[in-house]
Order: C-alpha cells, then structure tokens, then sequence
C-alpha cells in the first residue's frame, strides 16, 4: 500500500509533505540555508525514494553503538544451522537441573543427531505456549515448526562444558514468526546456563529483552528507513524517515 502511494506521490504535480496548517509555505531554498530544528509547512515534489523495495527499508540498529546492518536472509541463518549440525550433542550436558532433554537421530541420508532441551520451572515442564526451548542440529524447516507450538526457540551447540549459541550472524532467540538477532560489536555472549536463574523465578515470562540480557545480548532493534527526495522551483531536499 505505501508503495503504491509513493507511486502516485511521484505522478502528482504537487504534494503536501507536511501538515503545520498554520504556517504559511516555506521554499526549499530557505529551508537548507536555516539551522535546525524549525517546523515549516511546504509544497513539493516527490523526486525519488529510496529504496526502491519496501522490504529493503526495514534494517536492524543498535542503540548502544547506533550502527545500522542489513536484516539477513534465510539463507544465511541455514547455512550457520548446517554448520553447527556437524558438531554432534554432548549426552553429558543432557538433563540437567533446569531443563530436560530428547535426543534422536534422523532417518535421512545425512542422519543427522538432533537434541532438544526443554527448560523446566519448579522441576516440571510448562505447557507448550510458556515453554523455552534450546535446539542443536536442527534444520531451518524444523526449528520453523517448533516456532508455532513452543513460545521461544533458541538454536545452540554443544561444547565441553555447557551449550552455547550460535554465531551472532544467526537469531538467538526465535519467537512466533519473529527472529531477534544481537550486536556482534556490543553483545558478550554468555553460556546458556545464564537462562537457569530465569527459570527459577516465580513466573518466567521469557521476554525477548529478559532473554537478551540474561545472555549478554545487545538485542538489534527492527527499523523502517526510507530516503525522500523534494524539489521546487527553488531547491532540493532530503528527507529522511527512522521509526522503530
């Protein structure tokens, strides 16, 4: 729908890009050669937008170091899972105190060795909507599939001590349809025992921002972002758009 109106925006003569209905209209000329912040109210042209592709707007920012990324695709976080699939599951960290493991191996050519780790609250599990889970060597398609029946789905690997999440490159934590990726320049991630004292709290919520921060995660924000190009008689303008 934005798209299609930025169409029309483009084949209309003239467009109102602002509303300060008491302020009388103000030239670009005028504009670029004040110092900010002003309000004004103008009439212009829509030039150009950027991007092209609405999809392409949405990027991730930290808040911390403010850097922007691209959000990545599927492909990526595909490759990284089939990667961590060639580590096997360590039975030793299996059922501990604060979660409960499945381990099975799958009937395909590549048979490959899956575990999932359900995290328990007062020693017992929780219905599937409130459950965390923690998944090692699962494919995108599965961990998809457990997306809608589980609340959260964390994709890990197994080490010599404890279970760890994946590159920062990946999601660490999946939720409904909704993938959270941290900052590899601001995140120091923690091993995922950190997630044991949220379990032991009266009522785990497993909220993306508790999860993040008990991990040392600097959870990435998703943004909209997009560049406009104004112009009148006298001059142009960018303009910019940011809103989480």
């Amino acid at each position: 729908d934005l798209e299609l109106h930025l169409q029309r925006c483009q084949q209309l003569s003239v467009t109102v890009l602002t509303d300060h209905q008491d302020l009388s209209n103000t030239e670009l000329k005028t504009i670029t050669n004040s110092s900010a912040p002003q309000h004004y109210r103008i009439r212009a042209k829509l030039r150009t937008y950027k991007p092209q592709k609405l999809h392409q707007s949405v990027k991730l920012h930290c808040s911390k170091c403010n850097s922007l990324q691209e959000v990545p695709d599927g492909d990526d976080f595909d490759f990284i899972l089939q990667g961590s699939a060639n580590t096997a599951p360590n039975p030793e960290l299996h059922n501990t105190s604060w979660y409960e493991s499945v381990k099975w191996t799958t009937q395909d050519q590549k048979q490959r060795e899956i575990a999932i780790h359900f995290v328990k609250h007062d020693e017992m599990l929780q219905q599937p909507e409130d459950t965390l889970l923690m998944i090692e060597g699962g494919t995108l398609k599965e961990i998809w599939k457990l997306t809608k029946r589980f609340k959260c789905v964390i994709p890990v690997r197994s080490t010599e001590d404890d279970l760890e999440l994946l590159d920062l490159s990946a999601p660490f934590l999946l939720q409904g349809n909704v993938k959270y990726y941290g900052c590899k320049q601001c995140s120091t991630p923690k091993p995922m025992k950190s997630l044991s004292s949220i379990a032991a709290e009266q009522r785990p919520s497993w909220e993306p921002t508790e999860i993040a921060q008990a991990l040392g995660i600097e959870l990435l924000q998703y943004v909209f972002i997009m560049k406009f190009t104004l112009v009148d008689e006298t001059g142009a303008l960018n303009a910019y758009l940011f809103d989480y």
